[in-house]
């Protein structure tokens, strides 16, 4: 299936929806099958799905390919796109060819230090930034040209979105970080995952005072925790990650499918709780190779019937 419209992930924002996006991660190969698989769990149960693009720096099918197997399924698509990895023609000449293929969300990030993966000694790229990367593609969208100011026979459409964690330090920081993507063109945010709501609803507060949540659409990161080894190795391994103590105490006092069970009903609890912060628009389901549950999730937190027309 080839998109032919907007965006309707915009079309959900725009009408005052509560958005439900959700992380599809690409094979470490070319078999098809897997992201057919993942897509039938996610197709009725979501607005929109995420193709992360060689997440953790780690060589994965295309994002780009990824997403139009899911256009296939009758899927919309949320290509991620890294600065890690591309100079800034690759960038743009990606992008249009992406478009034209029908696909009409995109994230913009930086991406996970290639040190940080399984070919260490990759050299990285960062030509431009993901601050950068987004202003391209709102000065691409709507005013139709390229970064050298040449005229492109035809825009690209894409509803721009961009990553924010704020739980990283300092708080203040991040707030300046949210306005200058906004400044420089995002549409919409994912965040990182909400495990310190204290700290989720500060930063949302900052945000509103602000006045950046009548600018931007924000959806709120969620990952259902699966064991307690899971909660302790995000809280320490995983950098501008807050897991509080709290809920690894709760992780541990259950152990096997109970634990599993346990995560699923913490995120539940938190998306109850996002879902009465003023200015959370949505949510985003990371669920990390366990794209299988999110049918679950979503329906026990009375998100259904997905996607939104």
């Amino acid at each position: 299936m080839k998109s032919d419209g907007a965006s309707k992930l915009k079309s959900v924002l725009a009408g005052g929806g509560f958005a439900v996006t959700a992380e599809c991660g690409p094979p470490r190969g070319a078999n098809a099958e897997i992201i057919h698989r993942k897509g039938e769990w996610l197709k009725s149960c979501v607005d929109a799905v995420n193709v992360t693009d060689n997440q953790t720096a780690v060589v994965r099918m295309s994002s780009l390919a990824a997403c139009l197997h899911l256009l296939e399924l009758g899927i919309e698509p949320v290509m991620q796109m890294v600065t890690r990895d591309r100079n800034r023609i690759a960038l743009q000449s990606d992008i249009i060819g992406a478009y034209s293929l029908g696909i009409r969300n995109m994230l913009c990030l930086s991406g996970d230090h290639q040190s940080l993966g399984s070919q260490p000694e990759a050299s990285n790229v960062f030509d431009i930034d993901s601050v950068n990367l987004v202003h391209a593609v709102r000065v691409m969208r709507d005013e139709g040209k390229d970064m050298s100011g040449f005229a492109l026979n035809g825009a690209p459409e894409m509803f721009i979105g961009a990553a924010e964690n704020p739980f990283a330090d300092p708080l203040s920081y991040r707030v300046v970080r949210l306005a200058k993507k906004i400044a420089a063109g995002v549409d919409f945010i994912q965040t990182q995952c909400v495990y310190d709501l204290p700290r989720f609803r500060e930063w949302m507060r900052m945000a509103r005072e602000e006045g950046l949540t009548e600018k931007v659409y924000i959806l709120a990161g969620i990952t259902p925790l699966k064991s307690a080894k899971m909660a302790q190795f995000m809280a320490t391994k995983v950098a501008g990650m807050d897991v509080p103590e709290a809920v690894i105490k709760r992780m541990a006092g259950v152990t096997g499918p109970k634990a599993v069970e346990e995560g699923l009903k913490i995120a539940i609890e938190t998306i109850a709780e996002l879902r009465a912060i003023p200015g959370v628009r949505g949510i985003h389901i990371m669920a990390i190779e366990a794209e299988e549950r999110v049918p679950d999730l979503v329906k026990a937190a009375g998100l259904m019937p997905r996607p939104m027309k």
